[in-house]
């Protein structure tokens, strides 16, 4: 066998990697919105950085899913035979739309930036429509986990929301981690200003999606229901005697904590080794929570309470990074053309 799944964890590392990839394509939209609809002029310079790291990170999203169905093929059941009664069909269309209208807009934004002229007119409701469209692309991920009755650990209208947080932490989060890479090896500046905005918004991001975890114990541990707690026993204190995921969920949460506290709070917050600490723990944190611990955690223990431990096989590991790299790839060469663009170009007047 290739992977480390079985009968009983059907879905791993691939789908993980996936769900929190939509994240990070999701959180783009926290610089979509103020720039296009509220005219914030500090995301002006890294708002097409933002459309280009969703487009790369869908890029990767869907590649993982042709790597999880084993056969490419199969992808394509999803658009020749439509089932609108399928959750998946719904998140094969959005996350293919939400590809094509960042790749549109971004392009065409840029070339104009380029022209120092204004953007064609029909790009604005191509943008007002990508907002909700990022909304949605997560929404319906999530709805994939939380419309399994079987699956306890999942079936909770709060997921979404959840979701929903945790992306507009995580996205955000890389985001800096980027532009400080950037500003770094290149004569690029994203701005100081832009930089501590997104870092306001990852940090009461990340507040709510602990909030929404810690609404999930509650509900939980309150209501009693044997099926719905050994999924949490299992994932934080161990359950039966297994626990191999318990260090890595308290980890994600430290992590969360610490995070939490050195972003709210401005004086480390504003200290950019502080914030690159900070991003780094926000994205190790809630790789942990919604990568590993989402996946494992509703799966283990099965509908049965049996307990099937997973670990990713070396296979999995190799054939990720293979997919990370092309992401890599395509991230580089977009941020390199936009980059060259907004450097060597003389400033503009022109409103964009």
């Amino acid at each position: 066998m290739l992977t480390g799944q079985s009968r009983d964890v059907s879905w791993g590392f691939y789908t993980a990697q996936m769900t929190y990839l939509v994240g990070v394509a999701a959180g783009g939209v926290m610089l979509v919105l103020p720039y296009y609809l509220h005219n914030y002029k500090a995301f002006g310079k890294i708002t097409i950085l933002g459309e280009f790291l969703a487009v790369a990170s869908i890029v990767m999203c869907l590649l993982y899913l042709l790597v999880h169905l084993g056969q490419p093929m199969r992808a394509l059941n999803v658009f020749l035979h439509p089932t609108p009664w399928s959750m998946l069909f719904w998140d094969g269309n959005v996350l293919f739309g939400y590809l094509v209208l960042n790749i549109i807009i971004g392009w065409n934004v840029l070339d104009a930036e380029r022209n120092d002229i204004s953007p064609p007119p029909w790009i604005k409701p191509l943008i007002y429509l990508s907002i909700p469209m990022a909304f949605s692309i997560h929404t319906v991920t999530a709805f994939i986990y939380c419309g399994l009755p079987g699956r306890g650990f999942w079936l909770t209208a709060v997921l979404a929301p959840r979701f929903l947080a945790s992306a507009f932490a995580a996205g955000p989060a890389i985001l800096i981690l980027l532009c400080m890479f950037i500003k770094k090896m290149t004569t690029f500046d994203p701005g100081k200003e832009a930089i501590q905005t997104l870092a306001v918004i990852v940090g009461y991001s990340l507040l709510a999606n602990v909030f929404f975890l810690m609404c999930e114990v509650f509900v939980v541990f309150y209501s009693g229901i044997p099926s719905h707690m050994d999924h949490l026993k299992y994932l934080y204190t161990g359950l039966h005697g297994h626990g191999p995921l318990v260090p890595w969920m308290w980890t994600s949460i430290l992590c969360m904590l610490i995070a939490i506290v050195l972003l709210v709070i401005p004086s480390t917050r504003k200290n950019s080794r502080v914030l690159f600490l900070s991003c780094i723990l926000v994205f190790a944190g809630t790789w942990i929570d919604k990568g590993l611990g989402m996946i494992v955690g509703g799966f283990v223990p099965s509908s049965l309470h049996h307990i099937t431990a997973y670990v990713p096989s070396i296979h999995e590991l190799i054939i990720s990074g293979g997919v990370t790299a092309i992401g890599l790839l395509i991230l580089t060469i977009l941020f390199k053309i936009a980059i060259s663009i907004k450097v060597y170009n003389k400033p503009s007047n022109v409103q964009k």
